[in-house]
């Protein structure tokens, strides 16, 4: 029984009661919805004019074409030639895909050796660049060789033996002298401001032995010498190009760092010795105790012991990084250097050896020495408090909290005092050997970049970062 429409064994199948043809009911239905006929007879019909037929269900029979063994070969062959053909084809697309990562592992590799080598040489570019340092110093001294890591000459190990020997021995019984500031003195200090602002942009502050004349300077390579009590500028000095980095005064006579790696020392205006040891910005000076050797540190990763009477480098002494401030011992046989790498190395001054090594919270800031010659105050990058260092025990022994951004710290001479500055403020703290506590007899809220103190601990001197320097004194 075969549908007359299909010619196939029909799932469904209907009889026409007109024509008594078999049908496929799904395509006969179609058929009569679209033509309204028979399509054997062309009758008439409607789908009320179809009856089922009830069959049992059977397997549908292989079409014609798989009935034969020569048909089964041939349908055989030809899913075997697309087989063949379509594992050719991805063997293609897969030699493609490993010639294109083979290509771009090649080029992956060769861009790394690049790289490797590139900055293999970048670093001993930077190496090297950072040891190439010509000798400065006076014209009459402009041959001098530079030495590199050595020690002092047996001259300045004398000078530096005499003066510690000198300094140490009363440095402990040393009585706090009678006409020193006490805790009053420093409460009852006063703000007073100069009338206008003397040089914009100034980092730093120093103030001569009469501590009258103020030494600061910033960009354009000057240097301006200022009278606290005329409040004037008195004198001007020009390093020449670059920014005024750091300056201090060695007697008499002015000593200026630049951004350009010179340091360079001016005496009654004029410049008597141009040293240009760094491959870099020199970021802070140090004088020695004795007022005969100058120590600078800079971004090359080097600090330098320079002899200021015969103007020559002493000695050249690289590290592992670069060195952003500097402190001398107040015996004058350690020197400090804090480092961007959050440590604060301490030299022997005479071999230049690695005596101690501390780790600080954050790239340092300042350093500055106490005069009982056992605690180091230092002030990391951005933070609000003020380490203190006993050199003894190579540890941290207090954390002083200040409240704001500190950027710079000094003690007094009797090393019970201590400024704290930065951008929110000034703050003095005081110990207590007796009570062995910490106060605070004074707080500004003046922005502060640098500070010194006056005489007898009786003032305080502070430079603003718009170069207004405030002068904290008694109300008479």
């Amino acid at each position: 029984m075969l549908c007359a429409i299909s010619g196939e064994s029909p799932l469904v199948p209907v009889v026409s009661k007109k024509s008594g043809n078999v049908f496929e009911r799904r395509l006969i239905e179609a058929y009569i919805t679209e033509n309204g006929t028979d399509p054997v007879t062309n009758e008439e019909l409607t789908v009320d004019d179809l009856l089922e037929l009830k069959s049992a269900r059977v397997v549908r029979p292989r079409p014609p074409t798989l009935t034969s063994i020569p048909s089964l070969l041939s349908v055989f062959q030809n899913e075997w030639d697309a087989l063949a053909l379509e594992t050719y084809t991805l063997k293609q697309q897969l030699a493609q895909t490993r010639q294109e990562l083979s290509t771009a592992l090649y080029q992956h590799d060769a861009a790394v050796r690049v790289i490797a080598r590139l900055s293999r040489e970048r670093d001993e570019a930077r190496d090297a660049l950072s040891k190439i340092a010509m000798n400065g110093g006076s014209p009459t001294n402009g041959d001098a060789m530079q030495v590199d890591g050595q020690g002092l000459s047996e001259a300045l190990v004398a000078k530096v033996d005499a003066t510690q020997e000198k300094l140490s021995k009363t440095r402990r019984k040393r009585p706090v002298p009678e006409e020193w500031a006490d805790t009053e003195t420093i409460e009852a200090l006063k703000p007073q401001k100069m009338e206008a602002p003397l040089y914009p942009g100034s980092r730093f502050l120093a103030l001569d032995r009469s501590r009258d004349l103020a030494l600061l300077g910033g960009s354009g390579g000057i240097a301006e010498v200022v009278s606290i009590s005329e409040k004037k500028v008195i004198q001007t000095l020009k390093t020449g190009s670059g920014t005024v980095t750091d300056g201090l005064w060695a007697g008499d006579r002015v000593v200026l760092a630049t951004s350009t790696g010179a340091v360079k020392v001016f005496e009654n205006d004029l410049e008597v010795s141009n040293f240009t040891g760094h491959a870099g910005e020199v970021t802070s000076i140090a004088l020695h105790p004795s007022g005969e050797i100058l120590a600078s540190v800079g971004l090359d990763k080097s600090y330098i012991f320079y002899d200021l009477v015969s103007s020559t480098i002493a000695t050249q002494t690289y590290t592992d990084s670069a060195l952003m401030t500097a402190a001398f011992h107040p015996d004058g046989h350690l020197f400090a250097a804090g480092g961007a790498n959050s440590q604060i190395k301490v030299f022997d001054v005479k071999s230049g050896a690695n005596a101690a090594n501390f780790e600080a919270i954050g790239p340092l800031q300042c350093l500055s020495f106490s005069e009982n010659g056992t605690w180091l105050a230092a002030v990391s990058r951005g933070e609000s408090s003020v380490a203190i260092w006993d050199l003894r025990k190579g540890t941290e022994i207090k954390t002083l909290p200040i409240g704001s951004q500190i950027s710079y710290v000094c003690w007094d001479y009797t090393g019970q005092f201590l400024i704290a500055a930065g951008p929110g403020g000034l703050s003095i703290q005081e110990y207590s050997k007796s009570t062995k506590k910490w106060t605070e007899p004074l707080r500004s809220g003046i922005a502060t970049v640098a500070a010194e103190w006056g005489l007898r601990a009786e003032s305080v001197v502070s430079l603003g970062p718009d170069g207004t320097i405030t002068e904290f004194i008694q109300n008479e």
